[in-house]
């Protein structure tokens, strides 16, 4: 199985709403794997939304972007739809979709202020959401004598590993994530801590998506 190196999306479905001069603006943001999921994710906010003026949109599928599509929704060409979708590419996410609803509130924001709160509702559903990285994973699976488990469970603390399980029968059976790239470290690191006496077996790559570390500021 071939896979690239991996991408950036997002992690959940994230909300955000303002207001701007009386119009109340709703972003939605979310991990979408083809374009069938983006448009259903749209459909659903419509439906939820019936009342509202409109419905913007904005999504990218493919790891290498290669489906592109927006829509300003009636509002002025290139106010809305553009917009949404270049916060997508400023933050070089892929498979994922974004809608910002506005409730028109009666006053008129003209070009250069629709842009800006498109723009704003995007990023703020974005911030919401989280952005993930999908790197080539594969899960790590070992059979360990409990005469090693207390040194390979203070390991496991140290380990670049994640989504951990444990199963104590006979034996402890062990099961991680592990980036791909890293995976020959950690089986060499079990297998030293358990005097090559650990039965680790690897499955074929998959992509996972891994939080990113906050920023310098940030919790």
């Amino acid at each position: 199985m071939s896979l690239s190196g991996g991408y950036y999306t997002l992690g959940a479905h994230g909300i955000e709403e303002f207001i701007e001069r009386k119009s109340r603006f709703i972003g939605e943001a979310a991990p979408a794997f083809t374009e069938e999921e983006a448009l259903e994710f749209i459909k659903g906010i419509k439906e939820a939304h019936k009342s509202a003026s409109h419905h913007c949109f904005a999504y990218i599928i493919g790891e290498n972007a290669g489906l592109m599509r927006y829509s300003d929704d009636g509002e002025p060409q290139g106010t809305a739809g553009i917009p949404i979708l270049e916060v997508l590419k400023k933050n070089n996410l892929v498979n994922c979709v974004a809608v910002v609803t506005r409730n028109f509130g009666g006053v008129l924001l003209g070009a250069g202020g629709l842009t800006r709160a498109y723009s704003a509702g995007c990023a703020k559903a974005v911030r919401a959401a989280g952005i993930v990285t999908a790197e080539v994973s594969v899960k790590l699976t070992a059979v360990i004598g409990y005469a090693y488990w207390d040194a390979i469970n203070y390991l496991l603390g140290k380990l670049p590993v994640c989504d951990v399980d444990r199963q104590f029968t006979d034996n402890v059976r062990l099961s991680v994530t592990v980036r791909e790239q890293d995976a020959a470290e950690v089986m060499k690191e079990i297998t030293g801590y358990t005097d090559g006496s650990a039965e680790i077996v690897l499955s074929d790559p998959f992509y996972h998506q891994w939080k990113l570390p906050p920023k310098e500021g940030e919790e």
